[in-house]
């Protein structure tokens, strides 16, 4: 008997040693996936820097096809002007081109210094093309030198790509086996703990009095160890049929190596590789099946030894701890999870509180702001000038430009008068030919200068009937602006009498509480009664209050987003009329332009 119970005290040691052995096991193997995946930071590091340079070169070479392409339209160029040049020269060459007479020698004289420009020209011309030529061709072979860096940078990469695909996809799954590592490790930890405090809460020997005391007290050790081992036997091996046997190849080790703390696989193997081979494949599951079988027959070895000693000992007392020790867990349970709702509506209440406080403020900025937009446009609409845009019609057969040659000061000029004048010069024969064309272009221009003038006329009028319109349109604006603003507070009085109301059925509910005479029938109210009332006048109130602040919210939401597009509409009818304003400014500039080019032209006239 002293024997088992020393058994009994070594195996927790044990126990705690192989996870302690577990865990300085674990903690290696994080140290060295972390190290593997610095490693991989760096080459990915490496890769994007390459990348980088890829894309410069890639620049490069764009730039230098387009100085290529540019090279080549100027070459083009140059060769179509040397084609014209030569093409001048045939015909000053030609004998069809030579006059009998004076006028031949003139123009024999005259073509010689042509001729010498022209050769000149010829030979800068043919320079220049070859000196484009030297310069294509060393174009050309650094472009081609470029092409070549980029295949051979793109041979390059590509292995390096792909490797960068693999590593990427590797330190997924390195992160996801630390991740499965780190909750093993939780797991092993806790189950120490638990077996810690087993341990430790373990109940001290009673004071023995007797042999047959000794045996009993240490058959009951004896048991509940057997208790311990049975659970811990069965929760094993009920992991292990609800799970496959799974081996993670990336850094070696099996999900079922890590539950190995009791027994004879703590030495199992876990310098598996990406490489692994399906040799070891099938060792790892022959090794993995006879665990599983040996944990079996340990299992049943200890239901055998519990039966035996529950048929010794008598399973009442047993079965009666077991039964409140599963009540105590459930109720247990059940505390922790009512607790735990009640959190969670505490926290979901606290957000909603703090949600519709926000949505408040916010709503009180956004009626802030507007208020201030709102003045701050009629401040600008009282202190803004009037825009009064002056027209001056003009009668029928009477042209435009001789109006705003009058209006300018200008009248002793008849623009009727002066076209017909232009006329008359213009079929005069007594004039050289330039003097001729020059009139008639002048006349034509004046026509078309007075047609555009009265397309300008046109266009004023029909501004300024728009811009008429847009400020009757800008007054029914600022009306129903006033309206909203009165319907809002009409709205405001309404929620105010609302809580007055509110705040008088509460003052009589209260009374009618707080009154403790017979109400009906001659029963007074218990307190139950009187609390299932406040609660429910409370619940009505809340209700109520609830409904009106979700009506004013929707109220104002509704009268904020019209007040916003009306707000919008004068901003865009602001914009239209500074549009407006600027196009009249530049018309007026241009026609001013006009009117002092021809009065110029009048005075530079001969």
């Amino acid at each position: 008997m002293a024997k088992k119970g020393r058994t009994k005290g070594e195996k927790p040691e044990a126990l705690i040693s192989a996870l302690q052995a577990a865990n300085e096991d674990l903690r290696s193997k994080l140290t060295d996936i972390q190290i593997e995946l610095h490693q991989e930071k760096c080459k990915v590091d490496e890769i994007k820097a390459k990348d980088r340079t890829i894309f410069a070169l890639e620049k490069e070479l764009e730039t230098a096809t387009g100085f290529v392409q540019k090279l080549q339209l100027q070459k083009d160029a140059l060769d179509e002007q040397l084609f014209l040049v030569k093409e001048a020269e045939c015909n000053l060459g030609s004998p069809k081109r030579e006059i009998p007479g004076r006028a031949g020698d003139g123009a024999e004289n005259c073509g010689s210094p042509d001729m010498r420009r022209n050769q000149r020209r010829m030979a800068e011309l043919n320079s220049t093309i070859r000196k484009l030529e030297d310069r294509n061709t060393l174009l050309v072979d650094e472009r081609n030198e470029l092409l070549k860096r980029v295949r051979e940078t793109e041979k390059q990469c590509k292995p390096l790509l792909d490797k960068n695909k693999l590593l990427n996809k590797r330190n997924d799954e390195l992160t996801q086996s630390l991740q499965r590592m780190e909750d093993k490790l939780k797991s092993l930890a806790k189950e120490n703990l638990e077996m810690k405090e087993k341990i430790s809460s373990h109940p001290p020997l009673k004071k023995l009095k007797s042999l047959n005391d000794l045996d009993q007290a240490q058959d009951d050790q004896e048991i509940e160890f057997l208790k311990l081992q049975v659970l811990e036997q069965q929760t094993m091996i009920d992991e292990l049929t609800r799970r496959h046997i799974v081996v993670d190849t990336v850094y070696g080790y099996d999900e079922e190596s890590m539950d190995s703390e009791t027994s004879s696989v703590a030495s199992f193997r876990m310098d598996r590789t990406p490489a692994t081979p399906d040799e070891d494949l099938d060792d790892v599951t022959e090794e993995a099946e006879l665990r599983f079988r040996q944990l079996t027959r340990e299992y049943q070895a200890l239901q055998r030894a519990y039966a035996l000693l529950q048929e010794q000992k008598g399973g009442m007392h047993d079965a009666e701890m077991e039964a409140k020790d599963s009540k105590w867990v459930e109720e247990k349970q059940l505390f922790l999870r009512r607790n735990q709702e009640l959190l969670e509506k505490a926290e979901k209440l606290d957000s909603d509180n703090g949600r519709l406080q926000q949505e408040l403020q916010d709503s009180k900025d956004q009626n802030e702001l507007l208020e201030f937009r709102i003045l701050e446009l009629e401040e600008r609409e009282r202190r803004s000038p009037p825009f009064n845009l002056k027209l001056h019609p003009f009668s029928e057969g009477v042209s435009a430009l001789q109006i705003y040659c009058m209006k300018e000061g200008v009248k002793d000029v008849c623009i009727p008068d002066l076209i017909k004048l232009l006329d008359i010069l213009g079929d005069n024969g007594n004039l050289r030919n330039e003097e001729q064309v020059a009139i008639i272009q002048a006349s034509t221009v004046l026509s078309l200068a007075e047609k555009w003038i009265q397309q300008i006329e046109g266009t004023e009028a029909a501004l300024h009937q728009k811009m008429m319109d847009l400020e009757l349109e800008m007054e029914m604006f600022c009306k129903q602006k006033g309206y909203l603003e009165e319907e809002l507070d009409y709205r405001k009085q309404a929620l105010d009498q609302a809580y007055m109301k509110i705040q008088e059925l509460e003052a009589t509910l209260y009374n009618a509480l707080q009154q403790d005479k017979v109400i009906k029938y001659g029963d007074t109210l218990s307190d139950m009664q009187k609390d299932e009332l406040q609660t429910a006048v409370e619940k009505l109130r809340r209700q109520m209050l609830r409904k009106s602040r979700e009506y004013d919210c929707q109220v104002l939401q509704e009268r904020m987003e019209l007040l916003h597009q009306a707000h919008q509409r004068i901003r865009d009818l602001e914009d239209k009329t500074d549009i407006q304003r600027r196009q009249i400014k530049d018309l007026e500039e241009k026609f001013l332009f006009l009117f002092l080019f021809f009065s110029l032209a009048f005075i530079l006239w001969p």
